[in-house]
């Protein structure tokens, strides 16, 4: 992919306006996109700087481009006092109206403080500088409140938020970096809700198969793997574009395309925390399938999960709230939907990773695939408590000849169809074709009501 910003036919917006902040109309890699640019020595935000971002952002939406920003401020200007404050919450109303109608995507070049760091939560997709850094409060005010020092690094620093918080989606070393992974993220996406997502031509036939996927999953039903390998597999040219790969690395979100259809997947990852889904395993596929679903991205899943992780700690910090997220974004989704279950898929997991109870429109499985509500071993110390050693044995084995395979799962509905591993590229590039026709009316309500 060709480096750099192009500005070739820029129109600027409030070019006369004194202030931290320049926007215009521009092209990045052949991508019409309106941006603004928050520069200068004090980066404090102005009222003038907070409306013209809104002008952008109003332009944006009313013409159906993508919203590209590259953000470093200070905060409000404290010379303007409230006013200044007034100024980037008008921003910030300007952002979030273009939410689902428009992508967004902000760039932290440099330090962003206080109200302002709340815009890289409401972007789309958020990137950082590596050198950046982010928070609401800033070191002082933290050492006065809790009376532990801390720097910025520590903080709110690319590191934290690439790990720990979840606020970014990549962390790039500098501006051309940046300006090459916004155009990768928009070349998935289409400029508007009103367009469906881009179809990319490629020499990569439909039809190749995989052979080497017979081999991926492990006898073992504990054994490990790297569910990436699988992802790149049916992907065009093996290409695939991660999202936050550092945080909740138990659940994989990427862009690909499959016989040229833009996706966007979601997969458990059982090098990972077996591939459980805890609280930021939920939070980041919600997030991840409700953007998706806003530009009319399919939605690919790839099922490989003993369940939610158990956990006391989690269940206290919302497991039941988070883990409702993912279902509520799937169940409310209305872009092609496919499911594919690789080994494990048990209870509530089973149903939140797009199974058909949510509404998919067409759910394969491999032969390997473990569909029922919980393990051989599970079910046999619960219904065989009294029993031996020996005699659990048994009773597991007849357990998994039984129940444990997705044949029993086809027979009852649960699945469409049991392919061949290899066959896996070959029957998802045939159901998007089939799909792409798909289109669902939702009933007329004011909003849902998001489990946040």
């Amino acid at each position: 992919m060709s480096s750099g910003q192009s500005t070739i036919g820029t129109v600027e917006l409030r070019a006369g306006i004194d202030g931290s902040v320049k926007a215009g109309v521009r092209s990045i890699n052949d991508h019409r996109v309106v941006s603004f640019t928050i520069a200068g020595d004090l980066r404090a935000l102005s009222q003038a700087d907070g409306l013209t971002i809104s002008a952008a952002c109003e332009l944006a939406r009313s013409k159906g481009h993508p919203v590209v920003g590259l953000v470093q401020s200070t905060g409000a200007d404290v010379h303007e006092g409230l006013t200044a404050a007034h100024g980037w919450g008008t921003a910030a109303r300007a952002m979030i109206k273009c939410s689902g109608i428009v992508p967004t995507v902000l760039v932290a070049t440099g330090p962003v403080v206080s109200g302002p760091a709340l815009m890289l939560g409401l972007a789309d997709l958020a990137i950082m500088f590596e050198d950046a850094y982010a928070f609401v409060s800033g070191p002082t005010m933290v050492e006065q409140f809790t009376g532990l020092p801390v720097d910025h690094d520590d903080l709110g620093g690319a590191a934290i938020h690439a790990t720990r918080s979840g606020v970014v989606t990549s962390v790039v070393p500098d501006e051309s970096a940046a300006m090459d992974l916004v155009a990768e993220l928009l070349s998935y996406l289409p400029a508007s809700n009103s367009e469906l997502a881009p179809f990319r031509p490629t020499n990569d036939s439909p039809t190749r198969s995989c052979p080497e996927l017979r081999e991926i999953v492990p006898t073992s039903a504990s054994g490990s793997y790297d569910v990436r390998h699988v992802l790149e597999a049916i992907a065009d040219d093996n290409v695939l574009t991660e999202l936050r790969p550092q945080w909740a690395g138990n659940l994989v979100t990427a862009f690909a395309n499959v016989g040229g259809h833009s996706v966007g997947i979601v997969a458990n990852q059982p090098q990972n925390l077996a591939g459980t889904l805890d609280i930021a395993a939920s939070q980041k596929g919600a997030r991840f399938v409700g953007l998706c679903d806003a530009f009319n991205v399919p939605l690919l899943t790839f099922v490989d999960t003993p369940g939610f992780q158990p956990g006391k700690d989690l269940e206290w910090r919302g497991m039941i709230r988070h883990g409702a997220q993912l279902a509520f974004a799937y169940a409310r989704a209305t872009v092609p939907r496919i499911s594919v279950t690789l080994r494990k898929s048990y209870g509530g997991a089973y149903i939140v990773m797009d199974s058909k109870t949510m509404g998919n429109d067409l759910a394969m499985a491999w032969p390997s695939a473990e569909i029922a509500v919980m393990g051989a071993k599970g079910a046999v110390e619960i219904l065989h408590r009294t029993a031996t050693v020996d005699e659990r044995a048994e009773i597991e084995s007849d357990y998994e000849a039984r129940l444990l395979n997705p044949y029993v799962a086809a027979e009852r509905g649960s699945v469409d169809m049991v392919i061949d591993p290899a066959d896996t590229r070959i029957e998802i590039a045939e159901a998007l074709d089939l799909l792409a026709s798909k289109r669902e009316r939702l009933p007329r309500r004011r909003h849902d009501n998001s489990p946040l």
